[in-house]
């Protein structure tokens, strides 16, 4: 797949030691959306960071949707194998080591991102999933996300994801043996310094 296929934004990275990020925007956000967010998560890590190619009422996302919450699970599926083609072609040219790949996607991003692992475990090595929610509803297949770390980071007050899909997208991705840790802070549906302390925390790069 051509990396043309999806406008997007590559940075390289300044640090090897520093794992790759996949940036991930959410609806109606584009391909610059993340990148002071991956700046301030991982100093020297490569970004890359794709613009989806759905719009919904002008609004940019990675998939449609029919509507808040509910998803038609061929569009998602076609969308998602899709994306998982880009990125990992656009790994190879840019030579990025796909097992250590981090998704950093926020809602509809992190959404996708969940599905990538589900669907295409090979296309990364892991991620940080900000307000996700149980798109497709099936466990990932076993031993294939052995391995993979995952952190679901979602708000105990949001109005768009409900309280038991952060505990039921645990157990999907649990299903393919992936370490995930998954924690609610007291936040809505946007980011807080919780989120970006969790996140320096987990990666193990707060004291960078």
């Amino acid at each position: 797949m051509p990396l043309s296929s999806f406008i997007h934004v590559f940075e390289p990275g300044t640090d090897h030691s520093a794992p790759p990020l996949l940036l991930l925007h959410g609806t109606g956000g584009n391909e610059r959306d993340l990148l002071r967010l991956g700046h301030t998560l991982s100093p020297g890590s490569a970004l890359l960071s794709p613009r989806g190619q759905v719009s919904e009422g002008g609004a940019l996302r990675f998939f449609a949707r029919l509507a808040e919450g509910i998803f038609d699970p061929a569009e998602v599926t076609r969308r998602t194998l899709a994306l998982a083609d880009w990125v990992e072609a656009a790994a190879k040219d840019y030579d990025l080591d796909p097992t250590r790949l981090l998704a950093v996607g926020f809602s509809n991003g992190a959404n996708v991102a969940a599905t990538m692992l589900q669907l295409r475990p090979a296309s990364l090595g892991g991620g940080i999933l900000l307000r996700p929610m149980v798109v497709l509803d099936q466990p990932a297949a076993p031993h294939s996300l052995t391995g993979k770390r995952i952190l679901l980071l979602n708000g105990n007050v949001d109005p768009i994801v409900p309280l038991d899909h952060p505990p039921r997208l645990a157990t999907l991705l649990r299903a393919g043996d992936a370490d995930v840790s998954q924690q609610m802070l007291p936040a809505s549906h946007n980011l807080t310094p919780g989120d970006i302390a969790a996140a320096q925390g987990w990666l193990g790069r707060d004291k960078l």
